[in-house]
């Protein structure tokens, strides 16, 4: 998956992954981001309702893997290292659009 700033804009646009929380709470989240870090790919997802616990403007990062046809797998992110990786990676991609809607 590429990180270029057109595929970031326009790629994710409609993109919706619907998923279910450990304690069995269904969501729907919006796709933000699909990027690799490390040779792993990973997605950033927002929530479209409030979810407990949570800020209402929290992304949730998973790991991302695409399986047949249109199926995806989403795992747990194990380490806080590979946490902070992440994070530190898609707040990068976030500065890199800022900049360039500024530059636009």
């Amino acid at each position: 998956m590429g990180t270029n700033n057109e595929e970031f804009n326009d790629e994710y646009d409609e993109a919706t992954v619907s998923m279910t929380l450990e304690d069995g709470t269904e969501l729907e989240c919006d796709v933000i981001a699909i990027f690799p870090v490390n040779g792993q790919d990973y997605i950033a997802l927002l929530p479209n309702k409030h979810v407990e616990g949570y800020e209402d403007d929290e992304v949730f990062l998973y790991r991302y893997k695409e399986l047949e046809g249109e199926d995806i797998d989403l795992s747990q992110i194990e380490s806080e290292d590979e946490y902070e990786a992440v994070a530190d990676a898609f707040d990068e991609l976030l500065d890199e659009e800022e900049f360039n809607e500024l530059d636009q």
